[in-house]
């Protein structure tokens, strides 16, 4: 962040420029038409269809000829259908039982942003991968519209499991995840509940919860954390809305709100957001910002607090040299049992490793998972 930039005008006015860059780059004024649109495409379907073949590339990444993709959907356990993109190797032996991988978006993203772009780029290296909209989110089902539900959130990656286990091609006992940023830690969560999950990786892994008590979903360095003061100053503004809600007020989409300024650190990272989400490189219609009214069940999510029960279960956490978020997937480390690694990549940041095919260690992904599927 341009440090005379922030002197003239301030962090808060800094935040509503990024955050009002990032709402109209991703279509916001269009948000109630096309999240009716999805309403009422999935109302039309009475019967559930498993695969679907997708006629339109609407990615943020080039679409590859190595593999053969296919738009998929599932009910997760709380009734709520996910949509999701498949990626299947081409010139497989249709007989053979394959390993797989499903691919957790960042927080407010959507499948056909980072996520999809390593499920395709694993699929190429062999393996069935699916990458799939969070509930609440993208082409997913379920109400209200962009909002973060920890508990959905982790309930996800279990259906995937559902789904890819039940699946001709995959063989059930080899499935793996790679959650990155925010939803690291909720697939962190998943293996911790689900063992079915075999092998877990993050990459710029965020913690939501710990993101959401110190800086209000921003990272921020140690003597930037917010106070217990402005905690709960933000915990008492994201309860009003509740009742702003419930009596019929608007949704405010904006996890980052205004009860608390953000500190310098804070402002960076949600400049480097915005070079993201609010430009050509990664924005898309469907990935919206999430609602305050989020706040209180992110700020009470713990995702590593039992992480040591994963092991013996492999896991390899990814993160830039530089990045603002290193320190989640350091403390991941630390607190993870025995079968564990922390694989740092040079001269990268946090969202460098969304969409950098140069910095993206790739041929790491595909070595842990081959050993440990």
């Amino acid at each position: 962040m341009n440090k005379k930039l922030l002197a003239t005008f301030g962090t808060a006015a800094i935040v509503l420029i990024i955050i009002s860059t990032i709402i109209f780059a991703s279509g916001g004024e269009d948000k109630a038409a096309n999240n009716e649109d999805i309403k009422e495409e999935n109302e039309e379907s009475a019967v559930q269809v498993d695969t679907v073949n997708t006629p339109e590339w609407d990615k943020t990444f080039p679409q590859s000829d190595e593999v053969t993709h296919e738009k998929v959907s599932f009910d997760n356990r709380l009734g709520i259908e996910l949509v999701a993109d498949m990626y299947i190797p081409n010139d497989i032996n249709p007989s053979a039982e394959l390993p797989a991988i499903i691919v957790g978006h960042p927080f407010g993203g959507v499948k056909e942003q980072t996520s999809g772009l390593y499920a395709q780029e694993m699929a190429e290296r062999g393996f069935v991968t699916i990458a799939f909209d969070a509930s609440y989110n993208g082409e997913s089902g379920g109400e209200p519209r962009n909002i973060a539900s920890p508990e959905a959130f982790i309930e996800d990656f279990s259906a995937a499991v559902d789904f890819l286990g039940t699946h001709d091609l995959v063989d059930r006992d080899r499935i793996g995840v790679i959650g990155i940023c925010g939803s690291g830690g909720f697939a962190i969560n998943a293996a911790q509940a689900d063992p079915r999950l075999q092998a877990v990786a993050t990459v710029s892994l965020y913690d939501m919860g710990r993101a959401n008590r110190e800086g209000l979903g921003l990272a921020p360095v140690a003597d930037e954390v917010m106070t217990e003061e402005e905690w709960r100053a933000a915990l008492e503004e994201a309860a009003e809305q509740r009742w702003i809600e419930a009596e019929g007020g608007e949704p405010i989409q904006d996890l980052v709100g205004t009860a608390v300024e953000l500190k310098p650190s804070q402002v960076a990272a949600a400049a480097e957001f915005a070079e993201y989400y609010g430009t050509p490189r990664g924005q898309h219609p469907r990935s919206m910002p999430m609602s305050l009214t989020s706040r209180g069940a992110l700020m009470n999510f713990f995702p590593f607090e039992q992480i040591e029960t994963i092991s013996p279960r492999p896991m390899l956490f990814i993160a830039g040299e530089n990045a603002h978020s290193r320190y989640y997937s350091e403390d991941a480390y630390e607190l993870a049992g025995e079968e564990k690694e922390l694989f740092i990549v040079p001269d990268a940041g946090h969202v460098d490793l969304y969409d950098n095919m140069e910095l993206i260690p790739f041929d790491k992904l595909e070595s842990f998972f081959q050993e440990n599927l």
